[in-house]
């Protein structure tokens, strides 16, 4: 070695398990936030979520757990590497070596480590997004819909967290050689990173902050909304999830230091010790880990809750084929219909037709005023005309649904779904009734409200009333509503598909409209306005709403949104996975991602602990310790490292899951009963795949320390 350069290649090659590291975590982060980044902007994606939706809020939530992991443990590998490397350094500048040599050679180091490694995670982030999207489509579902395509500039997000990494990375090689005292920077990679007294109400109060945090964090918004009428800006409320951060990390540290069990003083005392001295970064990659596993399970409780609770949903329908149309439109009459299910072989073995009628109720409006920065706020206005709903009579009711009613005249009831409840989607009750053709009104007392699934969102009114405002109502405002029923719905799929493409075929563009189309506001507004924005498309697309198209008739949007979308049971059941093919492989990939951030975080970890204590072990060794102390040793600071944020993430998750379930409607559904248990499913198999690897984990950490399980 003839060159300051040679003596320092000759350590690298000699520590090339740290250089390794270093590389391997940066190339990890950015290849996962490139890959996470890639499948949210990718437009596949953009155009099934719509803008301001809670699907695409809990991706970006799920993203901002991702990058923040993914950032606190590249910094974490860097902290690690540079604590092994100031010894070099100190006995470098010991012997002479000027700050400027150090920092010349450290900067080629970074550089090559930095910018090979993120530049390699961001060229592969994208392929690797794309392969596993393909491996779904060929094992799980395909569909129209999943051609995935990126845009390029989501790689904008990609190269500012690989920004990040890179002078994160130069920022703590600088400082690491800045210091001016030799003896601590020698001394650096043998000091401890200890956690201050941790007292024994920590656990409890950590628990009592999860909790007030989650209701806070899920609560306020509605509170802003109902009773400020304050929709505050986007992230805001985000804010009031803080304590339940506290918490978490409170019970970690608790867990750490103290235990959930009282124990003897002395026993394990060595691995609680060493965990202790190590229990600064130690709790943060467990808090980070904690994050990722939540974020992993909401993603993966989404798919088994939507199949379940729809699948449920599907079979509890009282009629296996409902579709209506409006009067002024084509559609087949009950010959063409037996006709076309004679030519598939499937027996109608029950037919029930009534009328129905669009008309106009009165209600409150929503006056938005928008005060930029602070958010928008509104007030509500009483309108004698707000809106328009589907009007039956009482005959009508009673024969779809096989109920028999008898309402006052002069009384109004709205319709709930089976179990009663669903109030936020039922139309509310209405005390004023027009006739938008003639501008005949009708006064009306609320009635008891009704049940039915397949008909929630309308009203019922006695017969007599239902004949006087309805009278003069042209077929534009009129519609046809039929349920039946057949022999073998399971073997009638082929006359579903073809019932449906005819309907599609014979609807006129008129009814292209998506189900927030309301014909009695858009009369409202043509009178003021002269247009209506749900007309046109430039203004739903700019919205991102749904712009419905006849050609499009497969896709999740149409399926999902047209106001005139039958509900055919065998139909809906079969293309149900089909239909939310993109949402549901979404989520998956997503939860895939927080999993394999999880992994790879508690693995590492976990050999540092390894590599960190191999001296403390090798003194154990010779002072007599037999292997089976050692291992024990070493299950206690590996399970801690993997179990504690598995339980402690997987019980808050469940938690939270249970509590929006409950809020939505102040209940709990049969079909959200049979999507918690598919969901408690998915923890089951996800825990053990967790247990798996901790297993192992603390198998490689044994090997790496020369300790034999006997």
């Amino acid at each position: 070695m003839r060159h300051f350069s040679d003596a320092y290649a000759a350590l690298r090659r000699k520590n090339k398990g740290q250089y390794a590291l270093l590389a391997g975590c940066s190339f990890f982060s950015v290849l996962l936030i490139t890959a996470y980044v890639c499948m949210m902007r990718s437009s596949t994606i953009l155009s099934v979520l719509p803008e301001g939706g809670d699907s695409r809020k809990q991706v970006m939530m799920v993203f901002v757990l991702a990058v923040i992991g993914c950032a606190v443990f590249t910094a974490y590998a860097a902290g690690l590497f540079f604590r092994q490397k100031s010894r070099e350094t100190g006995v470098f500048l010991a012997l002479g070596t000027t700050r400027r040599q150090l920092q010349a050679e450290m900067g080629k180091e970074l550089a090559v480590i930095s910018l090979g490694s993120c530049a390699a995670g961001a060229v592969l982030g994208g392929p690797l997004a794309w392969v596993v999207w393909q491996l779904f489509r060929l094992f799980l579902v395909d569909s129209q819909e999943m051609a995935l395509t990126f845009d390029p500039q989501s790689y904008l997000l990609s190269l500012a967290f690989a920004a990040y990494v890179v002078v994160m990375l130069f920022f703590l090689g600088g400082r690491s050689i800045r210091r001016t005292n030799i003896i601590d920077i020698v001394q650096e990679s043998h000091k401890s990173e200890p956690i201050r007294e941790v007292k024994r109400w920590y656990g409890p109060v950590g628990i009592v902050l999860v909790v007030t945090g989650a209701l806070a964090g899920y609560l306020m918004p509605t509170f802003f909304v109902t009773v400020l009428h304050w929709y505050p800006p986007e992230g805001l409320t985000a804010v009031f999830y803080l304590p339940a951060l506290i918490g978490m990390y409170m019970i970690l540290l608790h867990t750490v230091v103290n235990g959930w069990r009282k124990r003897h003083r002395y026993r394990d005392i060595i691995a609680t010790s060493m965990m202790k001295f190590q229990g600064r970064q130690t709790v943060r990659n467990m808090l980070v880990m904690t994050l990722l596993i939540a974020g992993a399970y909401f993603a993966s409780f989404y798919a088994p809750m939507l199949n379940t609770s729809s699948a449920y949903s599907f079979s509890a329908r009282p009629v296996d084929f409902e579709y209506h149309w409006r009067n002024d439109q084509n559609w087949p009459q009950r010959e063409e219909v037996e006709s076309l299910a004679a030519e598939h072989d499937v027996d109608i073995t029950s037919w029930t037709q009534a009328d129905a009628a669009i008309l106009a109720g009165d209600g409150y409006v929503q006056m938005e005023q928008d005060n930029g920065a602070l958010g928008t706020t509104y007030t509500d206005e009483y309108r004698e005309i707000a809106s328009g709903d589907t009007f039956f009579s009482e005959s009508a009711w009673n024969a779809l649904t096989g109920q028999s009613i008898d309402l006052a005249p002069g009384t109004c009831a709205n319709v709930l779904d089976d179990e009663g409840g669903s109030d936020y989607i039922s139309g509310g009750d209405v005390t004023l009734i027009t006739n938008m053709v003639t501008g005949e009104r009708l006064s009306v007392i609320p009635a008891e409200p009704l049940c039915f699934t397949m008909l929630l969102g309308s009203y019922v009114l006695d017969d007599g009333d239902y004949a006087a405002i309805t009278a003069g109502l042209t077929d534009d405002w009129r519609e046809t509503w039929v349920f039946f029923n057949v022999a073998d719905v399971e073997s009638s799929y082929p006359f579903a598909h073809a019932m449906f493409n005819e309907l599609v075929d014979r609807s006129g563009p008129e009814i292209e409209v998506f189900d927030a189309w309301d014909p009695v506001e858009r009369e409202l507004e043509m009178a003021e306005t002269g247009s209506y924005d749900y007309d046109s498309e430039e203004y739903l697309a700019a919205h991102q709403l749904s712009v419905i198209d006849y050609d499009d008739r497969d896709s999740s949007e149409f399926r999902n949104y047209w106001l005139y979308m039958p509900q055919f049971r065998v139909l809906d059941q079969n293309d149900f996975v089909t239909t939310m093919a993109v949402f549901l492989v979404l989520f998956i990939f997503i939860a895939l991602i927080c999993f394999a951030a999880v992994i790879v975080i508690a693995f590492t970890r976990c050999m540092t602990i390894a590599l960190t204590n191999a001296r403390v072990y090798d003194d154990l060794r010779h002072l007599g310790a037999p292997d089976r102390y050692l291992f024990r040793s070493v299950k206690g600071q590996v399970s801690k490292v993997f179990l504690v944020p598995a339980i402690v993430g997987t019980s808050v998750i469940a938690a939270f899951y249970l509590m929006i379930m409950y809020f939505n409607d102040n209940r709990f559904t049969p079909g959200e009963f049979a999507g918690m248990a598919a969901c408690a499913a998915v923890i089951a198999v996800l825990s053990a795949v967790l247990y798996g690897v901790y297993r192992i984990t603390r198998r490689s950490v044994c090997r790496t320390l020369g300790i034999r399980r006997r």
